[in-house]
């Protein structure tokens, strides 16, 4: 096992932005000496004093000691110019996310330092193959890819460029984990992981929108309320920066040839260059005014149900609405085994989604009722709404009745239009088949894809562990009907799902080549 820079070894971080300080913060806690430069004048006596100012905070909190906050604060020291790096055993850069900026500082750091020291980056959507480009020691430069704010996200990328000495990528992950963060490791490729396997989160949210399925609050309803995640699309873009997240969807777009998983939205686009840029503009998707009120999510209403729900067949992943029922004290009877497994209630049926429309369902003979479409759930303990869809052609009271068996439950029922998969199903399925992609392109191991998004999005289950769940058949059911419906290259399915759907294998366990 390699062993982490000890604490002796300074280190240096160029860049007193938000998150270079903040990463002079984690290192000078590991009781690192830290030096900090910024080419802005008095960026760093800035950046210092809003640190004292927040660890003084967390003195008052009880977080943190008087003596352990001075100590720290003491150990991160201001420096006028780059020679004084000279010493120091590794330098995080933390400037202006250019290309050129970059690699200009890089070759000014390469005559400084010694030769054993390493040159990391915390380029969030760069190449650290071409930042290292023209170095007389390219191998000593590797990503170090930390998530604001520094100091709280658990989370480190570490990004081996094509030309990285393996031996430095290690170090840098010995000493990623001994400052107390989760590292993982990725090749230098578009997005890293984070980056890249999270865009089918906004982008399938941005197409429904697109296409009129639902409103923006609807959709993050059915996302936080049956999914978990800690905000729906809409609420996380306005959070970060509209500007902010074209932009990433943007550069990925680009690095990749023109991936159709990744083509950036022009609804997007078109509230970028008006201006709307989410929070800090005051406006986004949603209004931050002191006169705006968010829009509720559409939800039907329903009476009471009035005699017993029946099960056909086996649920699968939806199964867990049965015991919900049955601990709300609705009678569910366990009736025969059908074509298609579902719940029916009088006249209505009630069929989990398995990418096909509800009025595609409803022609299903054996079914014989008025389909209605149940979105994905993960987990039916504590979900508190789900996605719900009427076959064409169906009585209004469809939806009603659908909405009075989920309601006895306690759940929210969320009218969206009738589309293959969904909200939560469609966004789920893409993130497990860019993930298996990104495993399979050698972007990293299954088990960092999984851990990064969950430490570095909130994400409340890794893609390929969730898609474990459905289970790698159905997702290549869902994904081939979402191309089907729309025709369109950004369904395809990812090859490693597709052969686990043949071989029964779980998609954790994928490495790169199809090995199963």
């Amino acid at each position: 096992m390699t062993a982490p820079l000890g604490p002796n070894v300074p280190v240096a971080v160029l860049g007193a932005g938000t998150m270079g300080i903040g990463i002079a913060q984690v290192a000078a806690a590991a009781g690192h000496h830290v030096l900090v430069h910024d080419v802005a004048e008095g960026a760093v006596t800035r950046a210092k004093r809003d640190l004292g100012q927040r660890l003084m905070g967390s003195v008052a909190r009880g977080s943190m000691t008087e003596d352990a906050a001075a100590g720290l604060l003491d150990r991160i020291t201001g420096c006028d110019a780059l020679a004084e790096f000279a010493g120091c055993g590794l330098v995080v850069e933390a400037i202006v996310e250019d290309l050129e900026a970059k690699r200009a500082t890089f070759r000014l750091l390469e005559q400084i330092l010694a030769p054993e020291a390493i040159l990391a980056t915390n380029t969030s959507s760069l190449s650290v193959t071409a930042i290292a480009a023209g170095l007389e020691r390219p191998g000593r430069v590797v990503g170090m890819h930390f998530f604001n704010p520094a100091p709280v996200m658990p989370l480190v990328e570490i990004v081996s460029a094509a030309t990285t000495d393996p031996a430095v990528a290690d170090l840098v992950h010995a000493t990623a984990t001994a400052w107390g963060k989760t590292a993982v490791r990725c090749a230098s490729t578009p997005g890293f992981i984070v980056n890249r396997v999270a865009r089918p989160f906004y982008g399938e949210a941005l197409l429904m929108l697109q296409e009129g399925m639902a409103d923006p609050s609807t959709i993050d309803a059915a996302v936080t309320g049956a999914g978990g995640f800690p905000m729906g699309p809409f609420t996380l873009m306005d959070l970060v920066g509209l500007d902010v997240n074209l932009a990433v969807s943007t550069s990925v777009y680009e690095q990749t040839y023109h991936d159709a998983r990744f083509a950036p939205s022009v609804i997007q686009r078109s509230l970028v260059d008006a201006g709307r840029l989410g929070r800090k503009s005051g406006r986004g998707f949603y209004g931050y005014g002191p006169d705006d009120e968010r829009p509720a999510p559409a939800a039907v209403g329903s009476g009471p149900v009035a005699g017993p729900v029946t099960v056909h067949g086996d649920m699968g992943w939806a199964a867990g609405l049965v015991g919900r029922l049955r601990s709300a004290g609705v009678t569910v009877d366990q009736g025969e085994v059908t074509e298609v497994a579902h719940l029916r209630y009088q006249d209505t049926v009630l069929v989990p989604t398995d990418g096909r429309t509800a009025t595609e369902l409803g022609a299903v003979r054996t079914l014989g009722g008025a389909v209605v479409v149940l979105d994905l759930v993960r987990d039916w303990e504590t979900a508190e709404g789900v996605a719900v869809a009427a076959a064409g052609g169906a009585p209004p009271s469809a939806l009603g009745a659908a909405a009075g068996v989920l309601g006895a439950g306690g759940l929210i029922a969320h009218p969206v239009s009738d589309r293959p998969a969904l909200v939560l199903m469609r966004i789920v399925a893409q993130l497990a088949s860019v993930a298996a992609d990104a495993v399979m392109e050698g972007v990293a191991a299954a088990g960092d894809v999984d851990v990064a998004m969950r430490l570095g999005t909130g994400y409340p289950a890794g893609p390929l562990e969730w898609g474990d769940a459905i289970g790698s058949a159905a997702l290549a059911a869902v994904l081939d009907r979402l191309h089907a419906y729309y025709g369109l290259e950004r369904y395809r399915v990812a090859g490693a799902i597709r052969q686990a759907s043949l071989t029964g294998g779980p998609l954790r366990t994928i490495e790169r080549g199809h090995r199963l």
